[in-house]
């Protein structure tokens, strides 16, 4: 079994900010796979299952809100008993610029604090997709990824093209790489 986790905030408020594109992302994957989330509330996150009983994807959305991640995560791979190297994170990264994607397998936390969390509660082995929001020189970075993009156009085209390379990554092991979208 495999955890494809998009990391986000519940809650309308947020719902087109940076910090969601973990969310953004994965509910386009479940778009084009035609399966539907629902709220698992013992594990603190909402689920969607594709794939056959032996590649079984779950696709999450922790519910805990960004920064208490790893409880829900941790929850759930204990359960699933998942290895955490089928563990992939998408998720925001604003030290990338908009519409460069990083791939890599374990590391620091870059101070993202849901990839922290995580860290704290499964360890740094699992796969981050890091998907590049950019950064303001005027704004601070906490209040930055709470704003919803502008660019509503390149932010659909990346959103469909990360949810394809996601896809297609499925069916093969994953490989550190640097993407432009």
């Amino acid at each position: 079994m495999r955890l494809v986790i998009g990391l986000g905030n519940p809650g309308e408020k947020y719902e087109k900010t940076r910090h969601n594109i973990g969310f953004l992302i994965l509910g386009k994957i479940a778009e084009k796979r035609g399966v539907v989330f629902r709220l698992e509330s013992m594990y603190e996150a909402r689920f969607a299952e594709m794939g056959e009983l032996d590649d079984r994807v779950k696709l999450v959305e922790p519910q805990t809100f960004m920064n208490e991640s790893g409880r829900a995560i941790s929850k759930i791979k204990n359960y699933w008993k998942v290895d955490s190297e089928d563990i992939w994170v998408i998720h925001d990264d604003v030290d990338l610029e908009f519409g460069k994607i990083r791939i890599n397998l374990g590391g620091t936390s870059a101070g993202h604090k849901g990839i922290q969390s995580i860290i704290d509660n499964i360890g740094e082995q699992f796969w981050r997709v890091r998907v590049g929001v950019g950064k303001s020189d005027k704004i601070p970075t906490d209040e930055w990824v709470l704003k919803n993009f502008e660019d509503s156009k390149k932010l659909d085209e990346i959103i469909d093209k990360v949810a394809d390379f996601v896809l297609e990554s499925l069916g093969n092991e994953m490989k550190e790489q640097t993407l432009t979208m």
